[in-house]
């Protein structure tokens, strides 16, 4: 199906039919919907080549798309940016990513930033030379990762010659340093556990909010014609560590991410964007995970990346 396929008949009078080739949703028309009405679509109605765009996209795509392979393009946040990375890379896009080599925390740790504190506090340690409380920040072979001047440095260097930001946040349960406040990058290694000192807690949407604000403030100060796009990844929580099932945390955690996603575009910011990765996985795919119930499907990731490219990329 094309954008031909479709036609909307909305009016104050019953019913309300969304139409295409294929199907035909009905819905009461007897109550008054507002300036703006965007029905759900059935399954049907996702199969079509124009889905993405009157879906999915719909209120976040960008005017034009900006990403052409000289773009230079930085991503980082969640292991669902790792997948991002890989896909530019692998099409020719200029990304400033591991092949590189680079001596930037982000680059080789980026897919451990899975909180909005941890990006956050990356970006302001880089652009301002923020003091840190060292020992909050663990490498994915559980080591103890400085705040070394060299690195910052490196980090300053790559971001002001980033002209598109790719963030993908990830969660919002975080470990944290009792004496600081400060929260960590991830997890506490077990032989580094202190009972008095770490602890656990869900954060809340304002304090999300507060810290994407912060990154497009810090945006508009120092990299003022960078482009931001964020994402929410698709991956679930592999455990949680509140009394209650993994599933439904899942839920709450990706709840209060989305809902400081939301909030932070509904200020209209120039230049940053919300790509709907995350819906994509949940709310369109059929049986979108591998057998480990984390992990999205290498075909969805790859026709994922396809939306993005139609969206953002010139080249495609």
């Amino acid at each position: 199906m094309t954008d031909d396929d479709f036609s909307f008949h909305a009016t104050r009078e019953k019913p309300v039919r969304i139409k295409s080739d294929e199907d035909i949703q009905t819905f009461n028309g007897s109550w008054y919907r507002g300036e703006s009405t965007n029905f759900i679509p059935s399954k049907k109605m996702l199969q079509a080549s124009s889905a993405f765009r009157r879906f999915i996209i719909k209120g976040y795509e960008p005017p034009a798309p900006f990403i052409d392979k000289s773009t230079v393009v930085t991503a980082f946040g969640s292991c669902f940016a790792q997948n991002i990375s890989k896909w530019l890379l692998d099409n020719g896009y200029n990304v400033l990513g591991k092949k590189l080599n680079l001596n930037s925390h982000i680059i080789r740790f980026g897919e451990g930033l899975v909180n909005t504190f941890a990006i956050c506090e990356q970006l302001e340690w880089a652009f301002e030379n923020r003091s840190l409380e060292e020992g909050l920040w663990f490498g994915e072979n559980k080591e103890i990762v400085l705040p070394d001047d060299d690195v910052r440095d490196a980090t300053k260097t790559l971001l002001m010659k980033t002209e598109t930001l790719i963030i993908t946040v990830g969660l919002s349960e975080v470990w944290f340093d009792k004496v600081s406040g400060r929260a960590f990058w991830r997890t506490v290694p077990a032989e580094n556990f202190d009972n008095e000192r770490h602890g656990f807690r869900l954060t809340t949407v304002e304090e999300n909010r507060e810290n994407l604000e912060k990154i497009v403030e810090l945006r508009d100060r120092y990299i003022p014609d960078c482009n931001i796009i964020f994402t929410l990844s698709p991956i679930p929580l592999m455990a949680t560590f509140r009394d209650i099932n993994c599933i439904s945390a899942n839920t709450v955690s990706k709840s209060i991410l989305r809902i400081a996603l939301d909030d932070l575009m509904g200020e209209k910011h120039d230049r940053v964007y919300y790509f709907p990765s995350y819906e994509l996985v949940k709310e369109v795919y059929p049986d979108p995970f591998d057998d480990d119930n984390r992990h999205p499907k290498k075909p969805y990731i790859q026709e994922i990346m396809q939306l993005f490219a139609r969206a953002y990329c010139e080249d495609t």
